[in-house]
């Protein structure tokens, strides 16, 4: 069998999914007739991937080419769910980098290739979207070239081979074609990956070897073990062992075992050398651990991942309307499902605080908010307190971890953004103007300074900003951040919120609420003009008087509410607040909702 295994690897928004889509479509892996020759996004097929345009788990699909199997590893483009990436690179040989024809590489783009170039992958450079405006392609592959230059391990990792495509219209190019209309499809893509990436080494005389990078569940197979098959072959009801990462050794027999073709995953007698397939009866697998031939054990090094740099705390809802909105509300549920999340999401680490919360610590805002918003659609209530850095001690010294922040924004916001980074420790490494009045702007600021930056930015520049942050390292701490953010606004007492109540809120400030939204004492609903926090009666009516009837009030005319996502609404609160999270809303509350008690606690913390 000719196996090749290739990891896709991207920063968001470079085509890569489009680009696996023309693969699949070319590929014939679907029916003229089939749903899939008429979809986009094939690959991301999790519901929150496509609402946010990103991939955010790490995807296996098998394409045949002439006489080529070409296991296809699409990976997330985002720097939060660099785990996945991690964890699915060892299974391939080599990888296609997508880089968009017009930004050049960008801070996530540098992370997978440098991950990609330590496991000495075979890498194929796709100058991606050269239809774009404005976009010069020669420019973003110099800039990619001293990407390489600053990553490479050794010499050859400089002579990489490079292709032109639009991934979205399935065209591809060897050379920079002269007429992007002209006719053109992906065969020089799928002709680069047979003659560059290299095959597996085959070595079917030696005792079977995997090496667990994923796992799945089914309610009829139950788990999945995930992986490539790094040495011999493994047959159904073959007794094996399971080698785990803490030097534990089970005895296990082989149930069933699969492969994909194409999007399906379909049951075969033999996994090969060189191939990916999912194993069932390994119960008790965890990503990491080696499966063995049972009279050959032999573990493979574990899949080394990066701490998380960010943790935050989730309890059961305590809020007065816990229960009217989810089915799954106690502690006990909530822990079951961060147990279960925890063995598959293996950025995403887990433990219980001494008071009774549970501690879950992520990669960033967008890895935590992604796993928050996949239990409030299961029906989940919980509440969420405020992200918080996670600091190390290295040779006696507290250190904390360091990002690199890369903001374009339209170049008139750009000296604003400068001072508003600068404000929290950030410190500019970069600044370009580009042709079409935006400015590229590159900072190195502690995870610290960007909570809550990406909100304030946004307001700076009219929501005309591309934010993004790549891990750099761990470094002393130095200075404290002040706190940037201003008051609240506190609804005073419970009840349904009127038009007149928010009225006066609105001569206060910003409002996150409409007319008839039920709120309680101590619910946050809206942000102050100043730094203090204020109470308002927003359940409150207009006063009638003889002369004035109800039906004669003047119309008020109020602001739209200000809505924001989950990952915004982590952003915002701060450390003496919480995020109420249910199915159906998110709501911001102080943790004390009575304000008597509040004044009191913060009397005996002075």
């Amino acid at each position: 069998m000719n196996i090749r295994n290739v990891a896709i690897i991207a920063h968001v928004d470079h085509g890569k999914t489009s680009l696996v889509d023309g693969l699949l479509k070319q590929s014939k892996t679907f029916r003229e007739n089939e749903h899939y020759m008429s979809d986009t996004l094939i690959m991301d097929s999790n519901d929150q991937e496509r609402e946010r345009g990103i991939t955010i788990l790490a995807k296996n699909t098998t394409i045949n080419y002439n006489d080529y199997k070409i296991n296809i590893i699409d990976t997330p483009g985002h720097s939060d769910f660099s785990g996945e990436v991690e964890r699915t690179l060892n299974m391939a040989e080599g990888a296609i980098l997508v880089i968009d024809a017009k930004e050049g590489p960008m801070p996530q783009t540098k992370y997978v290739l440098k991950k990609a170039l330590e496991l000495n992958l075979k890498i194929i450079v796709v100058i991606n979207k050269i239809d774009k405006k404005d976009c010069d392609p020669a420019k973003a592959l110099h800039r990619t070239s001293d990407l390489f230059l600053d990553l490479a391990k050794s010499d050859h990792h400089l002579d990489f081979p490079v292709y032109y495509a639009i991934g979205r219209d399935g065209k591809s190019w060897e050379n920079m074609p002269e007429d992007i209309n002209a006719p053109a499809d992906l065969k020089p893509i799928f002709e680069a990956i047979i003659k560059h990436i290299p095959e597996p080494v085959i070595s079917s005389d030696q005792g079977f070897q995997m090496l667990v990078s994923s796992l799945d569940y089914d309610n009829y197979k139950g788990k999945y073990a995930i992986g490539k098959v790094f040495r011999g072959e493994i047959n159904t009801d073959a007794k094996v062992a399971l080698m785990k990462s803490n030097g534990e050794i089970i005895s296990c027999f082989v149930e069933k075992i699969y492969t994909n073709q194409g999007l399906n995953r379909v049951e075969i007698d033999k996994g090969v050398t060189g191939d990916i397939v999912y194993i069932t009866g390994i119960k008790e697998a965890s990503i990491g651990d080696t499966i063995t031939d049972f009279d050959k054990q032999e573990a493979l090094p574990s899949i080394s991942i990066e701490d998380p740099t960010l943790k935050i705390s989730i309890s059961a809802n305590t809020s007065p309307f816990v229960g009217r909105e989810g089915s799954l509300v106690n502690a006990r549920q909530i822990a079951e499902r961060i147990e279960k999340e925890v063995q598959t999401n293996i950025s995403l680490k887990f433990e219980k605080n001494i008071n009774g919360e549970f501690e879950v610590a992520g990669r960033g805002e967008l890895h935590l908010s992604v796993f928050l918003e996949n239990l409030r659609r299961e029906g989940y209530e919980m509440q969420v307190s405020k992200p918080q850095v996670i600091q190390k001690i290295v040779d006696g010294e507290t250190q904390e971890p360091y990002e690199e922040l890369f903001v374009e924004v339209p170049t008139e916001y750009a000296n604003s953004i400068i001072g508003e980074v600068a404000k929290r420790g950030g410190m500019l490494t970069d600044q370009a103007e580009n042709d079409d009045k935006t400015t590229n702007i590159v900072f190195e600021i502690s995870t610290r300074g960007t909570l809550g930056l990406r909100n304030i930015l946004l307001t700076m520049s009219k929501g005309n900003l591309v934010f993004n942050t790549s891990f750099l390292e761990y470094r002393k701490v130095t200075g404290n951040i002040p706190r940037l953010r201003n008051g609240v606004l506190l609804a005073s007492t419970g009840g349904k919120a009127t038009g007149f109540g928010l009225n006066v809120a609105q001569g206060r400030g910003i409002t996150y609420i409409a007319p008839q939204t039920e709120v309680y004492e101590g619910m946050i609903i809206g942000l102050n003009s100043r730094t203090e926090d204020i109470e308002i009666n927003v359940i409150k009516g207009k006063q009638l008087t003889n002369i004035r009837a109800s039906g004669n009030d003047d119309a008020l005319i109020l602001v739209p509410p200000t809505i924001m996502d989950l990952e915004q609404s982590l952003n915002f609160i701060e450390d003496d607040e919480l995020l109420e999270i249910t199915p159906k809303n998110i709501r911001f509350r102080k943790k004390i909702l009575n304000a008597d008690l509040r004044m009191k606690t913060r009397n005996k913390e002075k």
